[in-house]
C-alpha cells in the first residue's frame, strides 16, 4: 500500500460525504494504491451510519468505530496502528482541511523529509482558536526547540518509520511532530489551504489551552527523561541527601569538636530530613525505571471495525 489516509471523525454526519467525495477526486489525480481510514471516535450522530454506507461503495475506506469518544489524540493512534501506507497523511473530518492539499505534502516529503506538516497561514478560525494555537505554538517552540508555525494543523504527511511505535496520549496529537523531531527525523512544514467549517460545531477553544499546557510538559518531561527517569529523580535525591550529609558533618563538628548541644537544634530535624528526602527519590527512580521497562499502555477500545 502506497498511501494511507487517517482521519479521526467526532459528531461529523454532515461533512464525511462531502469529505470522502473531495478524496476520491485528489486520490484520483495521485494515482497510488491507498486506502482511506475513518476513526469514529464515539460519535453519538449518524456519523458512523453515514461512514458504514459510503464503505459498503467503496472498497478502499475503512471504519474504525470505538466504544465512546476516547479523543482524537487516541483516534490518530489507532489510525496510524491500522494503517497499511507507506507513506500516512491524517487529516480532520470538519472540511477545513482541504484534500488538494495532499500532493503538495507528498511533493516536500519526497524532498528528504520524514515528516511534512501543514501550515494554515491564513486560518478560518474564531479568535479563541487561533490564540490558542498561537499560544501553543510558542510554548512548543520555546520548551521543545521545533521551529515551525502551526504544530496544531491535523493535515500532515508521515513516513511510515516515524510513526512505528509512537505513544501518544491526552492531548499530545498537535504535538506529534516535536516527538518525531526528537527521535532524530527531520520536519518540514508547507503552506495550505484553510476553509470556513462546512457544517458542525468546532470542538476546540481557549478551554483546552490548560490541558495542551500539562501535555506539553509531560512531553517536554519524557523527551528529556523518559527513557532515564533515574536521572532526574535520582539527582533531586542525590543534591537533598549531599545537604543533609554536610549539614550532618556540621552538626558533628559541633557535637565533638566544639561541644555543643545539639539534641534541640532545628538544623537537626532539618538534616534528618534531607536525608529521607533525598534516599526516597533515588528509590523513586529506580521504581521508575521498572516501570518503564514493563509498561503497557491502552488508550482505547474498538467496538467494530469495516473493510
Amino acid at each position: 500500500m502506497d498511501l494511507s489516509i487517517v482521519i479521526p471523525t467526532f459528531n461529523e454526519q454532515e461533512n464525511v460525504e462531502k469529505l470522502h467525495s473531495e478524496l476520491v477526486s485528489t486520490l484520483k489525480k495521485i494515482n497510488k494504491s491507498c486506502e482511506i481510514i475513518f476513526v469514529d471516535d464515539g460519535s453519538t450522530d449518524q456519523t458512523f451510519e453515514k461512514l458504514e454506507r459510503i464503505a459498503r461503495r467503496d472498497k478502499k475506506v475503512r471504519i474504525v468505530k470505538f466504544t465512546r469518544n476516547f479523543g482524537q489524540t487516541a483516534a490518530l493512534l489507532a489510525g496510524f496502528q491500522k494503517s497499511k501506507g507507506n507513506v500516512i497523511i491524517s487529516m480532520d473530518a470538519d472540511l477545513q482541511n482541504d484534500p488538494a492539499d495532499i500532493p503538495k505534502l507528498l511533493r516536500k516529503l519526497n524532498d528528504g523529509y520524514d515528516v511534512v506538516c501543514g501550515w494554515r497561514a491564513n486560518r478560518k478560525d474564531t479568535f479563541g482558536k487561533v490564540l490558542s494555537s498561537k499560544i501553543s505554538n510558542w510554548l512548543m517552540d520555546f520548551l521543545m526547540d521545533l521551529n515551525i508555525h502551526d504544530s496544531g494543523c491535523t493535515l500532515r504527511a508521515y513516513k511510515r518509520r516515524t510513526v512505528n511505535d509512537l505513544q501518544i496520549y491526552g492531548e499530545t496529537h498537535r504535538y506529534i511532530p516535536a516527538m518525531i523531531s526528537s527521535r532524530g527525523f527531520k520536519v518540514a512544514e508547507v503552506p495550505v489551504n484553510h476553509r470556513s467549517r462546512f457544517k458542525g460545531k468546532t470542538k476546540y477553544g481557549l478551554a483546552r489551552l490548560p490541558k495542551g499546557l500539562l501535555d506539553l510538559l509531560t512531553l517536554k518531561f519524557l523527551v528529556t527523561y523518559g527513557s532515564r527517569p533515574i536521572h532526574i529523580f535520582g539527582g533531586a535525591g542525590l543534591f537533598l541527601f549531599g545537604l543533609g550529609f554536610l549539614g550532618g558533618l556540621w552538626l558533628a563538628y559541633e557535637k565533638f569538636w566544639l561541644r555543643l548541644s545539639i539534641g534541640n537544634r532545628p538544623l537537626l530535624t532539618l538534616v534528618l530530613l534531607l536525608l529521607i528526602l533525598g534516599v526516597l527519590f533515588i528509590l523513586n527512580g529506580f521504581v521508575a525505571e521498572l516501570l518503564i521497562r514493563t509498561r503497557t499502555t491502552e488508550t482505547y477500545k474498538i467496538e467494530k471495525t469495516v473493510n
